[in-house]
């Protein structure tokens, strides 16, 4: 797959409640799983168990309903959906929102290491501290257009919460009005 999508709303644009954990996690990979067009459930087990271990959702068993889950296993599942299309790019809309700290570490763990592996990682993020803490570059955008572009080395709060709060050009431009 190119490119998966973890929206900021999970509970409306992301699970499906009524489905099992096994289910939501593989609703990606069901063209794949599938023999003469059933699916093929031994290797779904495979996959769901993978990703439960791997990234330590919190489950009875792959067969509990998925709206039955804390909200951060909830999001655990959502990125072990797209993580198992093994995807070159993965857009995460508010990633951590919603979900205790615990797993909010977990979650940003567990993005990182897959950034470190390869994975593209497009963050959207109004965390201030999850985004100077996590993130490689980190754009701000005014109205559809960048108004600040940083590299690790620069990324500090002062600078993106400069461009966040007061508007990118004294931060760009300086001596420029805004």
């Amino acid at each position: 797959a190119g490119m998966g999508f973890c929206s900021e709303d999970r509970k409306v644009e992301g699970i499906i409640p009524d489905m099992s954990v096994a289910d939501n996690l593989t609703l990606a990979l069901m063209p794949a799983l599938k023999r003469s067009g059933l699916l093929d459930e031994a290797a779904q087990r495979v996959v769901v168990e993978r990703f439960i271990k791997s990234i330590g959702i919190k489950c009875v068993s792959p067969d509990q309903k998925i709206r039955e889950l804390s909200g951060g296993n909830q999001q655990k599942v959502l990125l072990a959906r797209w993580l198992a299309m093994n995807p070159k790019l993965l857009i995460l809309d508010e990633p951590t929102r919603g979900i205790d700290v615990g797993a909010k570490a977990e979650i940003q763990s567990l993005i990182r290491k897959a950034a470190d592996a390869g994975l593209g990682v497009l963050m959207i993020s109004s965390e201030l501290e999850e985004i100077v803490e996590g993130a490689d570059r980190v754009f701000v955008l005014r109205d559809g257009r960048t108004v600040l572009e940083l590299d690790k080395a620069d990324i500090t709060e002062h600078a993106v919460m400069g461009a966040m709060a007061h508007g990118a050009w004294s931060v760009v431009q300086p001596g420029l009005a805004e």
